[in-house]
Protein backbone atom coordinates (compact mmCIF):
# COMPACT_ATOMS: atom_id res chain seq x y z
CA UNK A 1 0.00 0.00 0.00
CA UNK A 2 1.74 3.27 -1.36
CA UNK A 3 -1.02 5.54 0.02
CA UNK A 4 -4.35 5.65 1.74
CA UNK A 5 -6.65 7.47 0.78
CA UNK A 6 -9.93 5.76 0.17
CA UNK A 7 -11.19 2.17 0.40
CA UNK A 8 -10.14 1.85 -3.09
CA UNK A 9 -6.41 1.60 -2.04
CA UNK A 10 -7.65 -1.37 -0.52
CA UNK A 11 -6.98 -4.54 -2.11
CA UNK A 12 -9.20 -6.98 -0.25
CA UNK A 13 -11.90 -5.70 2.09
CA UNK A 14 -12.53 -8.87 4.04
CA UNK A 15 -8.68 -9.41 4.42
CA UNK A 16 -7.89 -6.28 5.79
CA UNK A 17 -11.02 -6.63 8.14
CA UNK A 18 -10.11 -10.01 9.30
CA UNK A 19 -5.86 -8.24 9.51
CA UNK A 20 -7.43 -5.54 11.42
CA UNK A 21 -9.57 -8.00 13.84
CA UNK A 22 -6.20 -10.14 14.55
CA UNK A 23 -4.01 -7.21 15.13
CA UNK A 24 -6.60 -6.35 17.84
CA UNK A 25 -5.86 -9.28 19.60
CA UNK A 26 -1.84 -8.56 19.32
CA UNK A 27 -1.69 -5.20 19.14
CA UNK A 28 2.04 -5.20 20.31
CA UNK A 29 3.52 -8.01 17.96
CA UNK A 30 4.95 -5.82 14.90
CA UNK A 31 7.04 -3.21 17.08
CA UNK A 32 10.01 -4.48 15.55
CA UNK A 33 8.18 -3.23 11.98
CA UNK A 34 7.86 0.49 13.38
CA UNK A 35 11.54 0.44 15.28
CA UNK A 36 13.31 3.96 14.31
CA UNK A 37 10.00 5.21 12.58
CA UNK A 38 7.74 8.39 12.90
CA UNK A 39 4.82 8.90 11.60
CA UNK A 40 3.52 12.37 11.38
CA UNK A 41 -0.02 13.67 12.10
CA UNK A 42 -1.38 17.25 10.73
CA UNK A 43 -4.73 18.36 11.83
CA UNK A 44 -6.13 21.17 9.47
CA UNK A 45 -9.06 21.28 11.93
CA UNK A 46 -9.88 19.97 15.55
CA UNK A 47 -9.80 16.21 16.52
CA UNK A 48 -10.18 14.13 19.47
CA UNK A 49 -10.78 10.43 18.43
CA UNK A 50 -8.76 10.29 15.36
CA UNK A 51 -5.96 11.90 16.83
CA UNK A 52 -5.29 10.06 19.77
CA UNK A 53 -6.64 6.52 18.26
CA UNK A 54 -3.41 7.00 15.35
CA UNK A 55 -1.09 8.19 18.70
CA UNK A 56 -2.11 5.35 20.16
CA UNK A 57 -1.37 3.02 17.26
CA UNK A 58 1.42 4.03 16.29
CA UNK A 59 2.96 3.30 19.77
CA UNK A 60 1.42 0.39 19.29
CA UNK A 61 3.88 -0.70 16.32
CA UNK A 62 6.73 0.59 18.18
CA UNK A 63 6.86 4.38 16.05
CA UNK A 64 7.53 7.84 17.01
CA UNK A 65 5.27 10.47 16.77
CA UNK A 66 4.61 13.99 15.98
CA UNK A 67 1.33 16.29 15.81
CA UNK A 68 1.02 19.32 14.56
CA UNK A 69 -1.96 21.51 14.57
CA UNK A 70 -1.83 23.92 11.42
CA UNK A 71 -4.51 26.68 12.89
CA UNK A 72 -2.23 26.60 16.22
CA UNK A 73 1.22 25.67 15.80
CA UNK A 74 2.17 26.68 12.62
CA UNK A 75 2.48 29.92 10.49
CA UNK A 76 -0.53 30.41 8.28
CA UNK A 77 -0.70 28.84 5.39
CA UNK A 78 -1.33 29.92 1.75
CA UNK A 79 -3.09 27.14 0.39
CA UNK A 80 -3.58 28.84 -3.01
CA UNK A 81 -1.35 29.20 -6.02
CA UNK A 82 0.07 32.59 -7.73
CA UNK A 83 -1.03 34.73 -4.29
CA UNK A 84 0.76 37.78 -3.37
CA UNK A 85 1.63 36.38 0.72
CA UNK A 86 1.11 39.30 2.71
CA UNK A 87 -1.16 37.47 5.12
CA UNK A 88 0.04 34.43 5.08
CA UNK A 89 3.71 33.07 6.09
CA UNK A 90 4.21 29.59 4.51
CA UNK A 91 3.17 28.27 1.27
CA UNK A 92 1.67 24.72 1.34
CA UNK A 93 4.12 23.60 -1.52
CA UNK A 94 6.93 24.19 1.46
CA UNK A 95 5.11 23.74 4.26
CA UNK A 96 4.14 19.88 3.24
CA UNK A 97 7.58 18.82 1.90
CA UNK A 98 9.11 20.11 4.71
CA UNK A 99 6.89 18.26 6.83
CA UNK A 100 7.19 15.06 4.85
CA UNK A 101 10.88 15.07 5.17
CA UNK A 102 10.43 14.70 9.32
CA UNK A 103 8.80 11.53 8.70
CA UNK A 104 8.59 8.06 7.25
CA UNK A 105 4.62 8.58 7.03
CA UNK A 106 2.70 11.73 6.61
CA UNK A 107 -1.11 11.62 7.98
CA UNK A 108 -3.36 14.32 7.44
CA UNK A 109 -6.97 15.69 8.17
CA UNK A 110 -8.23 18.40 6.07
CA UNK A 111 -12.26 19.96 6.22
CA UNK A 112 -14.47 21.06 3.64
CA UNK A 113 -15.57 24.58 3.88
CA UNK A 114 -19.26 23.46 2.46
CA UNK A 115 -19.01 26.22 -0.01
CA UNK A 116 -17.81 25.16 -3.21
CA UNK A 117 -18.65 21.89 -4.27
CA UNK A 118 -16.53 21.49 -6.88
CA UNK A 119 -13.44 22.66 -5.07
CA UNK A 120 -14.34 20.05 -2.03
CA UNK A 121 -15.45 16.50 -4.19
CA UNK A 122 -12.44 17.31 -6.71
CA UNK A 123 -10.07 17.19 -3.47
CA UNK A 124 -8.24 19.79 -4.16
CA UNK A 125 -6.36 20.26 -1.02
CA UNK A 126 -5.63 16.87 -0.38
CA UNK A 127 -4.35 16.24 -3.78
CA UNK A 128 -1.73 18.92 -3.35
CA UNK A 129 -0.62 17.35 0.02
CA UNK A 130 -0.45 13.83 -1.88
CA UNK A 131 1.77 15.89 -4.64
CA UNK A 132 4.07 17.45 -2.24
CA UNK A 133 4.73 14.70 -0.19
CA UNK A 134 7.78 13.01 -0.60
CA UNK A 135 6.45 10.06 1.70
CA UNK A 136 2.82 7.78 1.72
CA UNK A 137 -0.39 9.74 2.95
CA UNK A 138 -2.36 8.47 5.08
CA UNK A 139 -6.04 10.06 4.94
CA UNK A 140 -7.72 10.87 8.52
CA UNK A 141 -10.79 12.58 6.50
CA UNK A 142 -10.63 14.81 3.35
CA UNK A 143 -13.42 17.22 2.22
CA UNK A 144 -15.42 14.01 0.98
CA UNK A 145 -14.04 10.86 2.77
CA UNK A 146 -13.15 9.52 6.25
CA UNK A 147 -11.70 6.13 5.15
CA UNK A 148 -9.96 5.09 8.68
CA UNK A 149 -13.51 5.66 10.85
CA UNK A 150 -15.52 3.59 7.99
CA UNK A 151 -12.48 0.54 8.08
CA UNK A 152 -13.34 1.04 12.07
CA UNK A 153 -17.07 0.56 11.17
CA UNK A 154 -17.05 -2.18 9.00
CA UNK A 155 -14.87 -4.00 11.70
CA UNK A 156 -17.47 -3.32 14.30
CA UNK A 157 -20.03 -4.79 12.57
CA UNK A 158 -17.85 -7.47 11.84
CA UNK A 159 -17.03 -8.48 15.35
CA UNK A 160 -21.10 -8.49 16.53
CA UNK A 161 -22.45 -10.17 13.46
CA UNK A 162 -19.53 -13.07 12.09
CA UNK A 163 -19.84 -13.31 7.84
CA UNK A 164 -21.46 -10.01 7.86
CA UNK A 165 -25.02 -11.23 6.42
CA UNK A 166 -27.25 -8.12 8.42
CA UNK A 167 -29.07 -5.23 7.60
CA UNK A 168 -27.77 -2.17 8.07
CA UNK A 169 -29.39 1.13 8.10
CA UNK A 170 -27.77 4.43 7.63
CA UNK A 171 -30.20 7.26 8.72
CA UNK A 172 -30.05 11.12 8.27
CA UNK A 173 -30.58 12.81 11.67
CA UNK A 174 -30.85 16.25 12.74
CA UNK A 175 -27.99 18.77 14.15
CA UNK A 176 -27.44 22.60 14.05
CA UNK A 177 -25.07 22.92 11.95
CA UNK A 178 -23.99 22.12 8.64
CA UNK A 179 -21.62 19.10 8.24
CA UNK A 180 -19.54 17.31 5.59
CA UNK A 181 -20.79 14.29 3.46
CA UNK A 182 -17.05 12.34 4.82
CA UNK A 183 -18.03 9.65 7.04
CA UNK A 184 -21.81 9.09 5.03
CA UNK A 185 -19.75 9.03 1.59
CA UNK A 186 -17.24 6.42 2.89
CA UNK A 187 -19.62 4.18 5.15
CA UNK A 188 -21.62 4.34 2.02
CA UNK A 189 -18.68 3.17 -0.14
CA UNK A 190 -17.19 0.66 2.27
CA UNK A 191 -20.10 -1.04 2.91
CA UNK A 192 -21.01 -1.34 -1.14
CA UNK A 193 -18.39 -3.36 -1.02
CA UNK A 194 -19.71 -6.11 1.02
CA UNK A 195 -22.13 -8.54 -1.07
CA UNK A 196 -23.44 -10.22 2.36
CA UNK A 197 -24.65 -6.92 3.87
CA UNK A 198 -28.38 -5.10 2.66
CA UNK A 199 -27.69 -1.67 3.15
CA UNK A 200 -30.26 1.31 3.04
CA UNK A 201 -29.85 5.16 3.42
CA UNK A 202 -32.82 7.18 4.86
CA UNK A 203 -32.88 10.59 4.35
CA UNK A 204 -35.02 13.32 3.60
CA UNK A 205 -35.74 14.43 0.18
CA UNK A 206 -33.44 17.19 -0.92
CA UNK A 207 -30.46 15.35 0.81
CA UNK A 208 -29.51 12.50 -0.96
CA UNK A 209 -25.38 11.63 -1.48
CA UNK A 210 -23.59 12.33 -4.46
CA UNK A 211 -24.40 9.24 -7.20
CA UNK A 212 -20.18 8.06 -6.75
CA UNK A 213 -20.83 6.94 -3.06
CA UNK A 214 -24.46 5.90 -3.38
CA UNK A 215 -25.01 4.24 -6.41
CA UNK A 216 -27.17 0.93 -6.37
CA UNK A 217 -27.61 1.68 -2.85
CA UNK A 218 -31.57 1.02 -2.03
CA UNK A 219 -32.42 4.63 -0.50
CA UNK A 220 -36.13 5.97 1.15
CA UNK A 221 -37.27 8.87 2.55
CA UNK A 222 -39.30 7.02 4.65
CA UNK A 223 -37.27 6.14 7.90
CA UNK A 224 -39.51 3.85 9.98
CA UNK A 225 -39.93 1.88 7.31
CA UNK A 226 -36.09 1.64 6.77
CA UNK A 227 -35.94 0.58 10.39
CA UNK A 228 -37.93 -2.75 10.20
CA UNK A 229 -36.19 -5.55 11.11
CA UNK A 230 -32.95 -3.61 10.87
CA UNK A 231 -29.23 -5.00 12.87
CA UNK A 232 -27.57 -1.88 12.79
CA UNK A 233 -28.68 1.59 12.80
CA UNK A 234 -25.53 4.06 11.87
CA UNK A 235 -27.23 7.90 12.81
CA UNK A 236 -25.15 10.60 10.73
CA UNK A 237 -26.22 13.82 10.13
CA UNK A 238 -24.67 15.72 6.64
CA UNK A 239 -25.71 19.05 4.62
CA UNK A 240 -27.42 18.75 1.52
CA UNK A 241 -24.94 17.89 -1.66
CA UNK A 242 -27.76 19.36 -4.31
CA UNK A 243 -27.65 22.73 -2.59
CA UNK A 244 -24.22 22.61 -0.99
CA UNK A 245 -23.89 22.81 2.39
CA UNK A 246 -27.28 24.44 3.26
CA UNK A 247 -29.53 22.56 5.70
CA UNK A 248 -32.78 22.33 4.34
CA UNK A 249 -34.55 19.60 6.69
CA UNK A 250 -35.05 21.67 10.25
CA UNK A 251 -37.11 18.83 11.73
CA UNK A 252 -36.38 16.74 14.89
CA UNK A 253 -38.72 14.14 13.61
CA UNK A 254 -35.84 12.18 12.38
CA UNK A 255 -33.84 11.93 15.95
CA UNK A 256 -33.02 8.31 16.18
CA UNK A 257 -35.54 7.47 19.72
CA UNK A 258 -36.11 4.51 21.36
CA UNK A 259 -39.52 3.77 20.33
CA UNK A 260 -38.04 3.59 16.46
CA UNK A 261 -34.84 1.26 17.88
CA UNK A 262 -38.54 -1.36 18.57
CA UNK A 263 -39.02 -1.70 15.01
CA UNK A 264 -35.69 -3.15 14.60
CA UNK A 265 -34.20 -6.60 14.88
CA UNK A 266 -32.56 -5.35 18.70
CA UNK A 267 -30.34 -3.16 16.63
CA UNK A 268 -26.86 -2.20 17.37
CA UNK A 269 -26.76 1.56 17.66
CA UNK A 270 -23.95 3.15 15.61
CA UNK A 271 -22.01 6.74 15.41
CA UNK A 272 -18.83 8.09 14.79
CA UNK A 273 -18.83 10.84 17.47
CA UNK A 274 -18.85 13.19 18.68
CA UNK A 275 -22.44 13.25 19.30
CA UNK A 276 -25.46 15.81 20.34
CA UNK A 277 -27.54 14.12 22.64
CA UNK A 278 -31.12 14.39 22.27
CA UNK A 279 -30.83 16.35 19.49
CA UNK A 280 -29.24 13.53 16.77
CA UNK A 281 -30.14 10.31 19.29
CA UNK A 282 -32.11 10.41 22.57
CA UNK A 283 -30.24 9.64 25.66
CA UNK A 284 -32.35 6.35 26.33
CA UNK A 285 -30.47 4.91 23.33
CA UNK A 286 -27.42 6.41 23.22
CA UNK A 287 -27.13 4.53 27.03
CA UNK A 288 -28.62 1.34 26.33
CA UNK A 289 -27.15 -2.09 26.03
CA UNK A 290 -27.25 -1.55 22.01
CA UNK A 291 -25.34 1.38 21.47
CA UNK A 292 -21.84 0.33 20.47
CA UNK A 293 -20.00 4.15 19.77
CA UNK A 294 -17.97 3.19 22.23
CA UNK A 295 -17.13 -0.08 20.65
CA UNK A 296 -16.35 1.91 17.65
CA UNK A 297 -13.97 4.27 18.99
CA UNK A 298 -11.90 1.89 20.37
CA UNK A 299 -11.72 0.25 16.59
CA UNK A 300 -10.32 3.17 15.85
CA UNK A 301 -7.23 2.26 16.94
CA UNK A 302 -6.95 -1.00 15.14
CA UNK A 303 -8.49 0.61 11.75
CA UNK A 304 -5.42 2.80 11.76
CA UNK A 305 -2.82 0.60 13.24
CA UNK A 306 -3.26 -1.88 10.03
CA UNK A 307 -3.03 1.13 7.76
CA UNK A 308 -0.11 2.17 8.96
CA UNK A 309 1.70 -1.49 9.44
CA UNK A 310 0.83 -1.84 5.12
CA UNK A 311 2.38 0.98 4.52
CA UNK A 312 5.81 0.48 6.83
CA UNK A 313 5.95 -2.58 5.19
CA UNK A 314 5.46 -1.95 2.00
CA UNK A 315 8.85 0.72 2.57
CA UNK A 316 11.04 -2.32 4.19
Amino acid sequence: MKNFFSVEDVVNVYDLIKEAITIKKNPYGFQHIGKNKTIGLVFFNPSLRTRISCQKAAYNLGCNIWVLDLHRDSWKIEMEDGNVMKDTQEHIKEAISVMSLYCDILAVRTFPHLIDRDYDYNEILFKKVLNYSKVPVVNLESATLHPLQSLADVMTIAEFRPFFKSKVVLSWVPHTKPLPHSVANSFSQWISKIEEIDFTITCPEQYDLYEKFSDGVSITYKQNEAFLNADFIYAKNWSSYMNYGKILCHSYDWMITEKKMKKTNEAKFMHCLPVRRNIVVEDSVLDSPYSIVLQQAENRIYATQIIFLKILQSLS
